[in-house]
């Protein structure tokens, strides 16, 4: 008897057929992050996109999506389910730092590779300790010393308070500030921390606006960081505010803070605003805009982690054609890491997409912006990872 489509024999990649590849991805699709959640809608649509071209050398994408609810136990369960039921022959996209920590360790031993995983956790960017793992954010660690380097030409006399949510992506980014502000650190910064199980940080909030400090930069996920937003200007704190680049979206983020309340947020992204005026015109923005009617017709366009989907999508496709009819998880993860000079038209200029066997890292480059009230405004100068101690830091545009 022949094995069934998705029981490979030996040697074959599990979810490969000569018709169809199965993909595995775990979204907080519900949840206290769901918002970032529809990342994964984004990667669904464009998968679609890609299906209705014909898909790639002969075969269609069979992406299968689970619900997390930004729930470790949950991604667990979830990647087991994915890994021994459905049978994938790779994850994809996967959001949430401690969602893949919980199943790194699983994954690793079943030798299933994670290819752009929507966090950036510095461990992540470990190839030595993550060989099948590549990473589809700027890594925590780079964008906090970019914020902190900011910070201390704008504000070089100020202090400074941090709100980071309590698990390894607030920490990054906290540990990123120490690096950069050396013995400065415990002299000119307050932190204060929050669980995702939390109500709300308005306490926190408060406590930071006691100390003086000039400057908030909140370090977590969308529905907190609106809450900060707001509850900051409830309280006339007139800090120089920055949030990290998963709290991004206007949608998701400065819409639900109030956008007046929002005036003056700075966050650092690869990526053009499909909002943006100084974008109308832009090739790549009117591409993207008329793949959202067609494919993601009735949401919300501010929300930029459609946006972020949409790119991991055009990644995911790269990828796979590179790869031709060899879709062993060995040369997966070797194309994963052989994206060269890939320009992506959605990215800001010069923003190019290199990894190799000893980077991981798809995104290494971000720029700062600035809301004006009704949109972002481009700083002039991009910076790269790793060397963030490197670059210069143009001003951001008001």
């Amino acid at each position: 008897m022949s094995p069934s489509p998705y029981r490979p024999g030996p040697g074959d990649t599990p979810g490969v057929t000569p018709t169809e590849i199965k993909i595995g991805g775990v979204f907080p699709f519900s949840g206290p992050a769901s918002s970032i959640g529809q990342v994964g809608r984004g990667v669904l649509a464009y998968v679609q996109s890609i299906n209705d071209r014909g898909g790639i050398n002969g075969r269609k994408i069979n992406y299968v999506t689970l619900d997390d609810a930004y729930s470790p136990p949950k991604a667990f369960e979830h990647a087991r389910r994915l890994v021994e039921k459905d049978e994938i022959a790779f994850i994809f996209s996967q959001l949430g730092t401690a969602g893949n920590t919980a199943v790194a360790k699983y994954l690793a031993g079943k030798k299933v590779p994670t290819i752009a995983i929507v966090t950036g956790a510095t461990k992540f960017t470990n190839v030595k300790d993550y060989p099948l793992t590549t990473t589809g954010l700027v890594s925590y660690d780079t964008e906090g010393k970019i914020y902190a380097k900011y910070l201390m030409r704008a504000l070089p006399t100020a202090k400074y308070a941090i709100l980071y949510q309590n698990d390894d992506l607030g920490r990054d980014y906290v540990n990123a500030f120490k690096a950069i502000l050396g013995t400065d650190f415990d002299k000119r910064v307050v932190t204060a921390s929050y669980e995702v199980t939390e109500p709300t940080v308005d306490s926190q909030v408060v406590r930071l606006k006691s100390s003086g400090a000039q400057a908030l930069f909140i370090a977590g996920t969308p529905k907190f960081a609106a809450q900060a937003i707001r509850r900051a200007a409830e309280t006339g704190w007139k800090a120089t505010i920055i949030i990290n680049f998963p709290s991004s979206s206007v949608a998701g983020t400065l819409k639900p803070a109030g956008l007046d309340n929002s005036v003056g947020v700075i966050v650092g992204t690869p990526n053009k605003d499909p909002e943006d005026r100084n974008w109308k015109d832009d090739e790549g923005v009117k591409a993207y805009r008329t793949f959202f009617e067609k494919y993601l017709a009735g949401s919300d366009i501010s929300n930029t982690s459609y946006l972020t989907g949409y790119q991991q999508g055009m990644v995911l496709e790269l990828i796979l054609k590179q790869c031709g009819d060899d879709l062993s998880r060995d040369n997966i993860i070797k194309q994963a890491k052989s994206l060269k000079d890939l320009v992506l038209a959605t990215a800001l200029p010069g923003v190019k997409i290199n990894t190799t066997a000893s980077n991981n890292m798809i995104w290494t480059q971000l720029q700062l912006q600035r809301w004006t009230g009704t949109r972002n405004s481009s700083a002039r100068s991009s910076t790269r990872a790793p060397s963030s101690e490197k670059v210069g830091l143009g001003p951001t545009a008001g």
